[in-house]
């Protein structure tokens, strides 16, 4: 490497353990009187060392360095930076875009007269496929294979599209489906917490793990002390190809954690509070970066947990720093003892350790919290910060149905506030009312990463067995892990039996109903919602529970550990106080609590400690990207150059490539605009490009009629995000959004209005265009919330 590199004579050699290596030294820049680096915030040191070290004075300059180091976190200035990852994360909802605009650039560049095989990614870039899997079948043995197959069916000519990319494409990998969720497989396999590459002198240069990835919960990853997070596809393809990220010097809000959770208190009820109390404190923006001793009585995965939901705080990343506890879960998990060596020394070395005698970092702002006052919580019923005490959900239930339509409402007039519907599947007759759950879903890896509250949920599941309770026939019931580790201690621990037999079998392994994949709800279930006008519940321990997102007839859903989940499965209904009335009454008469369910902190982590272990890890994850058959059995095109299909509905060529010329057009102004849509406040990005099923009669829906397709085989729209012509007519077509430009309308309505009419979206769009006519859309507050969804900007 040459000195170009070493502006600012910070590389030295260090001892890694195994051998020695380059870092570049962060103190050589205090040393220097450049700033007072060793009190920065751990995640701003990572952003420095990243400069640092690829500080060529042109793609980054010497002046990045010098702001970064010189940066006063109480008084931030907002200056632009360069920041470089090591690596980009993909999952395959928003990754197959990235690739198919990868394969139209090198199209446009043989058009071009150049050579395509230049179009690689620099860094390297994985992608797990775990966005696919529905839930059409639940409840059997069978289910996991059926939804497999189902899958596989549907997506077959995505994943060709993918099985090419994985041979075209250099640093480019590929986990096939049915092994886990992207986020959680980054915690347990691919994330290393610190890289390490060749520099030109034949030792390798040591640097912190970093990441950008195409799902808003990319920042799982700060809970092991890696700084990532969510960002459009465009941005990630530019890291790919070697650019840096462009950022404003964030503020860095300091959350100080004391105490220790009280007993019958979960990871989830602590990450629900964190997310309140940052959403109430306004941290859009701006890193949070946790400290204090009650770090060190919460485990790794409780840490994963609440750097995961960072999107839903509003935060750009929830972040923990590198510690023996971040250690010891390299080594629980499998990670090589080398590498847990090197990276212990090398974040020694450069200040980016901590433990509980650090001194506490300088930050913009700070709040903290009491681990003890955290108590049994759940989040809802529309937004991931309403948090709602326990005891008090079925109480703040029956406020929400009459209060206005809104965030927090439904707006129903005192008449429909009590009524009943009939559940008639022919073997059984049952009464549904306002309230019952009709979904209940252990889900995402925002709790399927975290073994306590696993372990907890099939404690409680054998619990119920042995009692004598049972799910009414009306709660659609699934387990879907995170990762195939799971199965594997539950099984071991003996608690999957139990699990299954109150109806939670294993669906698939990937997001499933936290991201809308639902499935189907059975039919006996959708006459007794629509004939009724029921507003039915959905428990979930997602990350996400905004309008139309987890089922269209599933109008109140609610976050909730595992444990949480199973209990209101076995309960039936949210319009109760789980924790002081009945959960049920068995066959003998009996009447059952939850505290008679509940079990006790040192139940749950006396079996994680004898069935979590390191040689599960390393059996799951050893092949896993050839671990699947199906997916093997996929052949796979040749060449560099992608055979595009002009009858195809999944992948086709994105118009901004093909009329790709060597001059770059001058951008035009904007004048006589038409609103397209003036929307409220907390408009989310599943508002603007929704991810779940559409129907026939959308204009989506009605292109691939037009194309043959048959609605069964419609899939949903994220699975054809590699597909212009079903993405634009999928912009703002959720069924919950309302346009206030067609007052009274729900769904993807729109007022042309040249004539006055209420049309389509996507209708009213093309008279426009067709027309010459530019359009604008006017958002309120938090537009644009939610996912990293590349859809949302360009649909």
């Amino acid at each position: 490497m040459s000195e170009k590199k070493n502006l600012f004579g910070a590389r030295q050699l260090f001892d890694t353990g195994s051998g020695q290596a380059y870092l570049y030294r962060l103190d050589k820049l205090e040393q220097d009187g450049l700033g007072q680096v060793s009190r920065l915030p751990f995640s701003i040191k990572v952003l420095l060392e990243s400069a640092l070290r690829n500080c060529d004075d042109y793609v980054v300059p010497k002046s990045a360095i010098e702001r970064l180091a010189a940066y006063d976190p109480a008084n931030p200035v907002a200056e632009e930076i360069p920041f470089l990852p090591a690596r980009v994360i993909l999952q395959d909802f928003t990754g197959v875009p990235c690739v198919v605009d990868l394969a139209a650039m090198r199209s446009a560049m043989q058009r071009l007269g150049g050579n395509p095989d230049v179009i690689n990614p620099r860094v390297p870039v994985d992608l797990v496929i775990d966005h696919s899997v529905q839930v059409d079948e639940y409840g059997s043995e069978a289910a996991m294979l059926i939804n497999n197959q189902l899958e596989f069916e549907r997506n077959r000519e995505r994943y060709e599209f993918l099985r090419w990319g994985q041979q075209a494409l250099d640093n480019f990998g590929v986990v096939p489906p049915a092994r886990g969720i992207v986020h959680q497989i980054n915690l347990e396999y691919l994330a290393k917490a610190a890289w390490r590459r060749p520099e030109e002198n034949g030792l390798d240069v040591i640097y912190p793990d970093s990441l950008v990835g195409t799902d808003s919960h990319t920042t799982m990853i700060n809970g092991l002390g890696i700084v990532g997070w969510g960002v459009g596809g465009i941005e990630a393809e530019a890291v790919m190809l070697g650019q840096p990220i462009y950022m404003l010097i964030p503020q860095v809000i300091g959350f100080k954690l004391e105490g220790k959770l009280r007993e019958g208190v979960t990871p989830t009820d602590l990450t629900l509070t964190i997310t309140q109390m940052l959403r109430k404190k306004g941290v859009v923006d701006k890193f949070v970066e946790f400290y204090g001793p009650g770090i060190s009585s919460i485990g790794l995965a409780d840490r994963a947990m609440i750097a995961n939901m960072a999107p839903e705080y509003g935060a750009t990343i929830g972040f923990f720093p590198i510690d023996d506890e971040a250690l010891n879960y390299l080594r629980r998990t499998g990670r090589d003892e080398t590498l847990v060596t090197m990276v212990e020394r090398y974040t020694k070395e450069q200040g980016l350790f901590r433990t509980d005698e650090t001194p506490d970092p300088v930050f913009t702002d700070t709040l903290s919290l009491n681990l003890t006052d955290v108590v049994p919580s759940v989040a809802g019923p529309k937004r991931p910060q309403d948090r709602i005490f326990v005891p008090d959900v079925g109480k703040e239930f029956q406020s929400a149905l009459t209060a206005p339509i809104g965030p927090s409402g439904f707006g129903l007039i005192p008449e429909k506030v009590a009524p009943s519907s009939t559940y008639d599947d022919g073997k059984q007759k049952l009464t549904m009312k306002n309230g019952d759950v009709v979904i209940a879903a252990i889900t995402s890896c925002t709790n399927t990463s975290n073994p306590f509250v696993l372990m907890g949920a099939g404690l409680i599941a054998k619990k119920a067995v042995e009692r004598g309770l049972k799910v009414k026939p009306y709660v659609k019931t699934s387990l879907a892990p995170g990762s195939r580790v799971v199965t594997e201690y539950l099984r071991e621990a003996g608690l999957l039996p139990y699990l299954n037999q109150i109806g939670f079998n294993v669906v698939g392994y990937g997001c499933t109903t936290c991201i809308g994949n639902s499935g189907p709800l059975r039919e006996p279930v959708n006459k007794a919602i629509t004939d009724g006008d029921l507003v039915v519940a959905g428990v979930l321990s997602g990350n996400r529970n905004f309008e139309g997102r987890v089922h269209p007839l599933v109008k109140a859903n609610y976050l909730a550990s595992p444990m949480l989940v199973v209990s209101y499965a076995l309960a039936g209904t949210v319009d109760l106080d789980l924790m002081n009335d009945p959960i049920g009454t068995n066959d003998l008469g009996e009447t059952i609590y939850l505290k008679d369910l509940w079990p006790t902190a040192a139940e749950v982590n006396e079996l994680v400690s004898k069935y979590v272990t390191a040689s599960m890890f390393l059996k799951e994850y050893n092949g896993v990207e050839t671990s699947n058959e199906d997916w093997n059995a996929i052949p796979v095109a040749e060449g560099a150059l992608y055979a595009w299909n002009d009858a195809s509905t999944y992948v086709q060529e994105p118009p901004f490539f093909t009329s790709l010329t060597r001059e770059v057009s001058t951008i035009q102004p904007i004048s006589g605009a038409k609103v397209l849509l003036k929307l409220g406040d907390s408009v989310t990005t599943d508002h603007i490009s929704p991810a779940g099923s559409f129907k026939k009669d959308t204009p989506a829906g009605k292109y691939l009629l037009q194309n043959g397709i048959e609605p069964k085989d419609f899939n949903s729209y994220g699975s054809r995000r590699g597909a212009h012509e079903v993405m634009m007519r999928g912009t703002f077509a959720n069924i919950r959004i309302r346009n206030q430009v067609a007052p009274g309308t729900e769904g993807g309505w729109t007022t042309y209005f040249p004539t006055g009419e209420i049309t389509s979206v996507y209708a009213a769009s093309m008279r426009y265009q067709e027309a010459g006519m530019p359009l604008v859309v006017l958002g309120g507050k938090d537009y644009g919330m939610g996912s990293s969804r590349d859809w949302a900007a360009k649909g």
